[in-house]
């Protein structure tokens, strides 16, 4: 084997070996377009939190496009060291922008056609966040109450549910409360250029995941 093959063969090993141990896929998730598996008809997910263990339900009949998404996200390891960044109480908890800058860039595009709504936002219930018309992309919310009066008209389709530790959802840090300019949170926008260490200099006590994996 040549020098450089076998160099080559070492560092594709080496980062194979870092991706498993981190448990994300670093290049698939830097290709959005790549990441289009469909999902089963219902899986679980388990969430490993800075305050304890919660676990969401995804059904695919609810919303196909978002829990699709949600499914691809999940099993390369997107949610993995994600910080709680919004969280307004008796409102939601909001959740999905990547604390690496690189990982997150290529996402801020990779938007996907809406859902109609069939299952609303209901306490406990899951949906992606959008700024309008077909831009979902990574960001989650969970529903403090029952939302469906006001986000159901507007398109926010729920993509599943927590089914236990919703508990530990109540209990994330909410000190800062909604995001700037509207409240003593971060600025989402440089969150996104700066990742994980603008909040953990700035907004320390922000609750996170640990990690997101699907349930066996």
């Amino acid at each position: 084997m040549r020098l450089r093959t076998f160099i080559t063969a070492v560092a594709l090993s080496t980062a194979a070996f870092v991706a498993g141990v981190s448990g994300q896929d670093l290049t698939r998730l830097s290709i959005p377009a790549a990441l289009g598996e469909e999902a089963p008809a219902t899986f679980r997910v388990d969430f490993d939190t800075s305050k304890g263990t919660f676990v969401i339900e995804a059904t695919r009949a609810w919303a196909p496009r978002g829990v699709d998404r949600f499914y691809n996200l999940v099993k390369h390891g997107f949610y993995h060291d994600v910080r709680f960044f919004r969280v307004i109480p008796g409102f939601m908890v909001q959740f999905g922008i990547h604390g690496n800058p690189k990982v997150q860039a290529p996402w801020t595009t990779a938007r996907i056609p809406d859902d109609p709504v069939k299952i609303g936002n209901a306490r406990g219930n899951v949906t992606f966040a959008h700024g309008g018309p077909n831009s979902r992309t990574t960001q989650l919310f969970i529903n403090y109450r029952d939302n469906s009066a006001s986000l159901n008209k507007q398109g926010f389709a729920a993509i599943g549910q927590v089914v236990s530790g919703m508990e530990v959802v109540d209990a994330l840090y909410s000190g800062y409360g909604d995001v700037a300019p509207r409240g003593k949170g971060p600025d989402q926008q440089r969150f996104m250029k700066e990742g994980n260490p603008y909040l953990a200099k700035s907004f320390p006590n922000l609750d996170y995941i640990k990690s997101a994996t699907l349930a066996n």
